[in-house]
């Protein structure tokens, strides 16, 4: 099996070190239906163009004045249902970290630890309190009293709900008016009672695509009876860190020199990548077998190209899941252990998506939330190769920034000749990553996240204030 780490020269450690430290990374899109009961509202990007002089990311660039500023000296808490490498959670600390940046007081609390905090916990707490993100027990006196002095509570993740009745018991009704709910689920059993059952009574919901918003909407009223409150459709952004490095192009030579040879492939090489959790699905086993499939055809049709490899990023080589070794035993039955390349979940993607050609995002059944790989990867000109399901096809251009395949196992070889397809023409593929980053720039970024976000913010803490 490959090596899973990158080793790093002392004379290159303050470089590597920006890229290993940015953390793996909103377009509100508001559309007002009167007739729809779930009332979601829509910023259009497209008609509200952001401009920013000098090549900057944060705020209004050219007055120096973030968008968020309003939110100064304000009281936040923040609930999430737990504290991982997840999207979740990580995307909760990005929006801890640019209030803090204008002056919030953050308050962060975690609903559920495992039974052993590790270090990836330890980790991620010591980043939050080194940015001044003050990190609380989610029980007790002191979350109930910080729940009702707040300005704003948000809460992070459908599970989060539970945090409501269990902690504030008595007095939930007094904090639900300040309340904004962060959903990131697309999954039918996160549609539980005792986890939404203060949905329609909460200031708004943000969710972070338009397809994942509707499947809301449906699914509350059909399946509880329940109504939504007034829903933000909220596109994610990059992290001004992680454009540093995707358009630093020293930065990105010295980590594709690192990873590749850590991987034992070279420069000229192909490289294929999933980064996701390894899970079912994230559709790592249709990837692998897509794959398995294009070098087939590769051989069938006789073409003269460079190296294929695949590299899948999420594993958890300390839980051997079921799942993972089913992965594993078909690179061996398959015999290509040696274009297989296994790595540990890592916060650090910049590393992984400088030294690829193409991103896959293959998640399944109804498709990502939204997928913040795919605009990291975008953002490092990359194509993608993405399921034609949720937040994807908001995101992807299909025969402009990347190609589209159906979900689920029909999809396994149309993603095999679409792979094939992006190997042999490399004018395409070249192309394809120039117009996604275009696209990145155009509305993914963080300055375009501080500006909508701020739209949602302001409409909460007002609906608070007259509550």
């Amino acid at each position: 099996m490959a090596k899973h780490s990158v080793a790093i020269s002392k004379k290159k450690w303050p470089l590597m070190l920006l890229a290993f430290l940015s953390v793996s990374t909103v377009t509100v899109l508001f559309i007002r239906n009167n007739s729809d009961s779930c009332n979601t509202k829509i910023f259009e990007a497209e008609k509200s163009q952001i401009h920013s002089g000098g090549g900057g990311y944060g705020g209004n660039v050219v007055s120096g004045v973030s968008p968020l500023d309003f939110m100064k000296s304000k009281v936040v808490l923040m609930v999430s249902h737990e504290l991982s490498l997840s999207g979740g959670p990580l995307l909760l600390m990005e929006l801890a970290f640019l209030l803090r940046g204008v002056g919030s007081e953050v308050v962060w609390v975690t609903n559920q630890y495992p039974d052993e905090r590790d270090q990836v916990i330890y980790s991620l707490e010591s980043k939050m309190l080194d940015r001044g993100v003050q990190v609380m027990p989610a029980k007790g006196e002191k979350a109930v009293d910080t729940a009702l002095k707040a300005d704003l509570v948000i809460l992070n993740t459908a599970v989060a709900g539970k945090w409501l009745d269990a902690v504030l018991k008595e007095k939930v009704t007094l904090v639900l008016p300040k309340v904004l709910w962060w959903i990131h689920e697309m999954r039918g059993h996160y549609f539980k009672v005792e986890y939404v059952k203060h949905l329609p009574f909460v200031a708004g919901a943000m969710i972070d695509s338009h397809t994942t918003a509707e499947y809301w909407k449906n699914r509350t009223r059909e399946r509880l009876g329940i109504k939504m409150p007034e829903t933000y459709v909220v596109h994610l952004g990059n992290s001004k860190e992680l454009m540093e490095v995707a358009e630093d192009s020293v930065a990105k030579r010295v980590l594709r020199e690192h990873v590749r040879e850590s991987l034992g492939v070279r420069n000229d090489d192909l490289l294929f990548a999933i980064i996701n959790s390894v899970s079912r699905g994230k559709g790592q086993d249709l990837f692998l077998r897509a794959f398995h499939e294009s070098l087939q055809l590769i051989q069938e049709k006789k073409l003269q190209l460079p190296s294929l490899h695949a590299i899948v990023v999420g594993s958890d080589m300390n839980a051997q899941t079921k799942f993972e070794m089913e992965l594993r035993k078909f690179v061996t039955e398959k015999k290509i252990q040696d274009r297989i390349h296994f790595v540990n979940k890592t916060l650090a993607v910049s590393p992984y998506l400088a030294s690829i050609d193409v991103l896959v995002q293959n998640s399944q059944a109804r498709g990502e939330c939204f997928g913040r790989i795919t605009i990291e990867a975008m953002a490092f000109r990359l194509p993608v190769l993405g399921t034609a399901a949720g937040g994807t096809v908001e995101i992807v251009v299909n025969g402009t920034t990347g190609l589209l395949h159906p979900a689920n196992k029909v999809g396994v070889t149309p993603l095999a000749h679409n792979i094939v397809k992006l190997a042999t023409h490399v004018e395409k593929r070249l192309t394809m990553g120039k117009k996604g980053y275009e696209r990145v720039k155009e509305r993914f970024l963080e300055h375009h996240m501080s500006q909508r976000i701020a739209v949602v913010l302001k409409e909460v803490l007002e609906k608070a204030k007259h509550s």
